[in-house]
């Protein structure tokens, strides 16, 4: 199944489209099986007799790849043969099942997920997962060795679903979809602490199923600041929103918050400012979009001439020929690739 064409959103970077919607119906039952087959690693996939419809969108996270699949049911199952054959057991997935009913069988243990539910599975052994009926995953493909955990780790979270219900599940559930849904939108540098912020999490998830957490670790220390990034993305339009601010929201020091940012190559305010670029040049880049001075002061800036000189020291050009650029320039397509686990 050779990989599709599509125009970006401005910014985002090259992945991979795979879709059965220009196929004809005979012929999408074996392109959406060796599709998924590459984006996931050597599986024994089951699929309907008729697919009616798949889509399956890759995009590169650093080292990281995001991936966001739409389909109808199937059942995959990776055997020890088919561990042996590929490569791809370098790889643990994070995914996020956010329509549809699943089962996951992996190191001993069965989970029935629903949607909002966070499950993780290790490509290094064999695993069996089944989606019973028309669903929509978001994963993260996470190489091993940036994971940073043993395999006997790793065995303790597998197969042990996070609901959004759960502390941990309501911080990572959306948080990760959004890195997967915008995945390509932000600037390499911001993607890749994104995604370690992940990764982290799931350092704290492992030491809690193996009682080795206490809020005073490193690992706490990032989940408190990624609590804290996601409630500044939240209230970015709020011009009020301040350290002083974040830090009474958090019940924490105003000194406590600058620390936890040191690791972010920031300060909580030039944090801020930069999310609220980066929102403000994505929605100039739409066609008609509103004005300039609306679209600053929709991201929580109160002074058109401020945004402006912020928006040129970040990106080398006015918001205006920002906007411009996008209106005019030809795009061509960029080549896609193909991602063999």
């Amino acid at each position: 199944m050779s990989p599709d064409s599509s125009r970006p959103e401005p910014g985002q970077l090259p992945g991979t489209l795979y879709t059965t919607e220009s196929l004809p119906v005979h012929h999408r039952r074996a392109h959406w099986r060796e599709a998924l087959s590459r984006t996931f690693g050597a599986v024994d996939m089951t699929v309907p007799d008729e697919v009616y419809s798949g889509t399956i969108r890759t995009t590169p996270l650093g080292r990281l790849q995001a991936v966001t699949v739409d389909g109808d049911c199937l059942s995959a199952l990776r055997t020890r043969r088919l561990v042996a054959q590929s490569n791809a057991d370098e790889y643990v997935v994070v995914k996020l099942l956010d329509r549809g009913a699943a089962r996951l069988e992996q190191d001993g243990r069965e989970a029935l997920l629903g949607p909002g539910d966070i499950f993780i599975y290790d490509m290094a052994r064999p695993v069996r997962l089944n989606l019973s009926q028309s669903f929509r995953t978001k994963s993260l493909r996470v190489p091993r060795d940036v994971l940073g955990l043993s395999e006997s780790d790793v065995v303790h979270v597998t197969a042990s679903p996070l609901g959004p219900d759960t502390p941990l599940g309501g911080l990572l559930s959306p948080f990760l979809a959004g890195l997967v849904d915008n995945a390509g939108n932000y600037p390499s540098r911001t993607s890749e602490l994104m995604a370690r912020n992940v990764v982290d999490l799931l350092g704290v998830l492992t030491d809690e199923r193996l009682g080795r957490t206490s809020a005073d670790t490193p690992g706490g220390n990032r989940a408190l600041l990624l609590r804290i990034q996601a409630f500044i993305v939240r209230h970015l339009a709020d011009p009020d929103l301040t350290p002083q601010a974040i830090a009474r929201a958090h019940h924490i020091s105003l000194r406590y918050l600058h620390q936890l940012f040191e690791s972010e190559d920031a300060t909580v305010g030039r944090w801020i400012q930069r999310r609220r670029l980066e929102e403000c040049r994505r929605e100039l880049a739409r066609a008609n979009s509103p004005t300039i001075a609306a679209v600053a002061h929709r991201w929580g800036f109160t002074s058109a001439a401020h945004f402006s000189r912020v928006f040129r020291a970040a990106y080398g050009m006015s918001p205006r020929e920002w906007r411009d650029t996008q209106d005019s320039t030809p795009y061509t397509p960029s080549a896609t690739k193909r991602v063999d686990a």
